[in-house]
């Protein structure tokens, strides 16, 4: 399969409000020498909506430089704006990306047409495959399973990061659309049940700071040694609650800072977590023996 396993939704380091490119750059290796099946550069993890165009274009290409051809790279290149998208989808594919991360239009709430339109033009400008990004929390709508599948009908189209938490989805997509579309997780405290329900990975939050533990599990449960897969979900379960209990990636970033892999600084509106926040964050790296 194309894309499966644990896939790393990269968080972008900032230092003074600049990009820190250095610390990116290591952060990529630390990935990639823990195991980590792919990355995923300038998601919602990377803070997107606050980069600049240029900034969002450069990180593509440092990742893919980075990376040097070690393991995958979906390159975000998703916008509310179907003209802002098309410009991404043409840089990713042209930077040499494996392939594409697209989330549905936030703010403007397209209907299932609406859908339909955007990722139609999308696949016009694409010489790459492109993974829809379903994530309601933040986009507000949700794409249709019958939606999907129309636009699955197209070749470019080769799945979901699902970040509904809907379990039962999987098993749902695999008889409408079959079990050739690849189905990732897009919300850490859900995937290995994912995985349960027929899903084939995790986009993750968590393996920023866990890499070799959230490969291990995929690994793991693809080797058919379930009870692996259960001990490493179970020790990694209060880490994935704790790096919600404030905005992402706000916890993240300060999961990372302690850890050395990049400073605690993001973007407004995202600002510093609260004390209480820290300690549930510090808590749970001592947990899964991180720190």
């Amino acid at each position: 399969m194309l894309f499966h396993g644990s896939y790393t939704a990269l968080l972008t380091p900032f230092k003074d409000n600049k990009v820190d490119f250095d610390a990116y750059r290591k952060l990529i290796d630390f990935q990639i020498e823990n195991g980590t099946n792919g990355l995923v550069p300038v998601g919602t993890t990377g803070e997107s909506p606050t980069l600049s165009h240029d900034e969002h274009k450069k990180l593509v290409e440092v990742c893919i430089d980075q990376s040097n051809g070690r393991v995958p790279v979906i390159a975000g290149a998703g916008s509310n704006s179907t003209n802002e998208a098309i410009d991404f989808v043409r840089h990713g594919c042209s930077a040499g990306a494996d392939g594409l991360l697209v989330v549905t239009p936030y703010y403007n709430k397209p209907t299932q047409s609406g859908l339909m339109a955007h990722y139609n033009e999308l696949i016009k400008n694409s010489s790459k495959p492109i993974i829809i990004y379903d994530i309601p929390g933040r986009s507000v709508i949700k794409m249709n399973d019958s939606t999907m599948a129309k636009l699955a009908e197209n070749d470019l189209i080769v799945g979901v990061k699902d970040a509904t938490a809907d379990l039962a989805r999987p098993t749902r997509l695999q008889n409408l659309i079959g079990e050739d579309f690849i189905q990732l997780s897009g919300e850490d405290g859900t995937a290995f049940a994912y995985l349960a329900a027929g899903g084939h990975g995790c986009i993750s939050v968590t393996s920023n700071i866990a890499p070799k533990l959230l490969s291990r599990m995929h690994n793991a449960w693809k080797q058919g040694d379930i009870s692996t897969a259960q001990e490493i979900n179970k020790k990694l379960m209060p880490l994935h609650d704790a790096l919600f209990y404030e905005t992402s990636p706000g916890p993240l970033k300060y999961a990372a800072s302690l850890l050395g892999l990049c400073s605690s600084e993001a973007r407004l509106p995202i600002v510093e977590i609260e004390e209480v926040s820290k300690s549930n964050v510090k808590d749970a790296l001592e947990k899964a023996g991180l720190l």
